[in-house]
């Protein structure tokens, strides 16, 4: 499978949880995996993608801008994929609340786009971070569920 993550991180914590689930992903030999801060990505480029994961921050109950931005312009954007997943980090009772957000705003501007598994909500301790120890093993078992 060509894998594309795409990730905004504030704290660096939304992208140690791509690095796990990327970790994940590569349990899987021939797999090729494109690893990109959203905002180095050039949506002019022409690719085509088996599958994108976008994650995101938790940021005041809702994805950051870049990612709101990324999910709006991947429509008319270079890039081609067939299916979808997405991630957040998060605090305290904000559980998948970004991730059905971005599951919500990807649906509307590409119904046509497959959804291959729920989103994955991984809770950070505080603000900075950083994860907590017991939410790490899942994000490298979504990696893995993702391509099997």
């Amino acid at each position: 499978m060509k894998i594309i993550i795409i990730y905004d991180t504030k704290h660096g914590n939304t992208k140690i949880a791509a690095e796990l689930i990327r970790e994940g992903l590569n349990t899987v030999e021939g797999n090729t995996i494109t690893f990109q801060n959203v905002e180095e990505f050039d949506p002019d480029k022409e690719e085509a993608y088996d599958l994108i994961l976008i994650g995101a921050p938790n940021h005041y109950g809702k994805p950051t801008k870049p990612i709101k931005k990324f999910i709006q312009e991947l429509p008319n954007s270079s890039i081609k994929v067939n299916s979808y997943a997405v991630f957040d980090t998060y605090m305290f009772k904000d559980y998948e609340k970004v991730v059905k957000k971005m599951e919500k705003k990807i649906s509307e501007f590409m119904p046509n786009l497959n959804k291959v598994s729920s989103g994955l909500s991984i809770r950070v301790a505080k603000t900075k971070g950083p994860i907590l120890e017991e939410e790490l093993p899942k994000c490298k078992d979504f990696g893995a569920k993702l391509v099997k």
